[in-house]
Parts: structure tokens; C-alpha cells; sequence
């Protein structure tokens, strides 16, 4: 909640913009005393480096780029965004202390900010940056691969997030009713068959033809919803997202 209302202070304290200062992100952004500011985040900030745009409780933060982006423009910066990225991860400590320094004889991980219950869906204020003697095998290096996924079972704060640990969050359950749309070269058939199994968006699940009893394998793209063939396809290619990680 601290972090979200010093976003919200910045946004109306900021001053109206200046003529557009070009900036670039940092390829290290690092935060050393708990308040993250456009200095820490931009090379070239000028007099707006003291800006603060979020307080940092842990050893890391994700902060939103759409509302960093803005909080810049309202200082006077003109951060473009060229990578298009949604998430700016920040971690607390001196620039130049890299991942599995000699110093520290540990490495970053992601890690959880709170515990979270089966089911519930991460959030990016529920990841942190923290050190550990060694990482999960399936340790993510961009929290893209688990925001906005629900947890598998109950998940203690500090610990390293893992693959494993999280799923897509359900929308179907086995026996619900699903719409199977197929669409490709002008062509749109649909049908409505039984979900054989329980899974979440962009999963795929089996469903069954109530006249034929054949099973097709169907990617879900929302409650009681799903489509086959090229459009799945296609889905599968483009649905991830990027985001920063520093």
C-alpha cells in the first residue's frame, strides 16, 4: 500500500512536464536507501534523479513501466520505451553488486514478499529479489513467468520462487460446458462439448463432442471458452509478454 501511494504522490507532485528530456533506462537499476527515485531507474535524469516514484520494504521491486513512464513525463523526462516493457524489476543495494559476487557468495533469486494461499494469484508487489546459497532447477529469472499465476499450494514469504510452485489459474472444471471455436480463412464452425478436465487460460484441455463422444484437444481462452487449429496456434506464438529484469 506505501508503494502504491508514493506512486500516487509522485503523479500530482511531479510538476507539469518540460520540454521532453530524452532518457534511457538503466541497465542496472539498483535502489541503495529504500526509495526508489527516476535516478535510480535513468541515465541522464538530471534534476529530476530525486523524483520518487516507490518505497522499497525488501530486497527488490517490480514496479509497473506504464506508471514509471508517466511519473517521467510529469518531471520532464521523455523515457520512450522502445523494448516495450511492462515491468521494471529494482534491487536493493550499491550499483556494481552483481548476482553471485565473490563478496556475497550467494546469488539472486526471486523470492516471495508474502505468503500466499493455494490458489491465490501473484501479484508484482508479491516478488522480491533476494540472495541464497543456490536457486530452485526451475528458478525463473523474469517474474513474467509467474505474475499473474495462481499459487499450487501455500507458499511461505522468503522462500525462492520456483516453476513448480504456481499454474495458470483455473477457469474451467471438469463437466463444465465449453464453446470450442474453430476460425481460419473465412471459415468459423463452433461447437459445445464437455470439458474432460479442470484448466486455466492459455492451457490446453480435452473436450468432448456430446453427438460424436471424440475428444479434441483445445487451447481455453476464457470461462466456458476455447478455439482449435490455426487461432490456438497462433495464441501459443504471441501470448507472452516481456518485462525488465535488472
Amino acid at each position: 500500500m506505501k508503494t502504491f501511494l508514493i506512486l500516487a504522490a509522485a503523479l500530482s507532485l511531479a510538476g507539469p512536464a518540460l520540454a521532453g528530456q530524452a532518457v534511457t533506462l538503466k541497465a542496472d537499476t539498483f535502489d541503495a536507501d529504500g526509495m526508489v527515485t527516476l535516478g535510480d531507474l535513468f541515465d541522464g535524469a538530471g534534476a529530476a534523479a530525486r523524483v520518487p516514484v516507490a518505497a522499497r520494504t525488501g530486497s527488490g521491486i517490480v514496479l509497473d513501466a506504464a506508471a514509471v513512464q508517466m511519473i517521467a513525463r510529469r518531471a520532464g523526462l521523455d523515457w520512450g520505451n522502445a523494448e516495450g516493457l511492462r515491468k521494471i524489476v529494482v534491487r536493493g543495494g550499491a550499483v556494481g553488486q552483481a548476482a553471485g559476487s565473490p563478496a556475497q557468495g550467494n546469488i539472486d533469486v526471486l523470492t516471495y514478499a508474502r505468503s500466499l494461499s493455494a490458489g491465490e494469484i501473484v501479484q508484482p508487489s508479491d516478488l522480491v529479489w533476494g540472495k541464497a546459497a543456490a536457486a530452485p532447477a526451475d528458478a525463473p529469472s523474469d517474474p513474467d513467468a509467474v505474475i499473474g499465476m495462481a499459487a499450487k499450494r501455500p507458499l511461505r514469504a522468503g522462500a525462492s520462487v520456483a516453476a513448480r510452485d504456481v499454474g495458470a489459474a483455473q477457469v474451467l472444471k471438469a463437466g463444465d460446458i465449453v464453446t470450442v471455436t474453430y476460425d481460419s480463412g473465412g471459415i468459423s464452425l463452433s461447437m459445445q462439448g464437455k470439458a474432460m478436465a479442470a484448466a486455466g487460460v492459455g492451457e490446453t484441455t480435452s473436450v468432448q463432442n456430446p453427438v460424436s463422444k471424440k475428444i479434441v484437444q483445445a487451447l481455453v481462452t476464457g470461462p466456458g471458452q476455447a478455439v482449435v487449429g490455426p487461432q490456438a496456434d497462433a495464441i501459443k506464438t504471441t501470448r507472452s509478454t516481456r518485462y525488465a529484469v535488472r
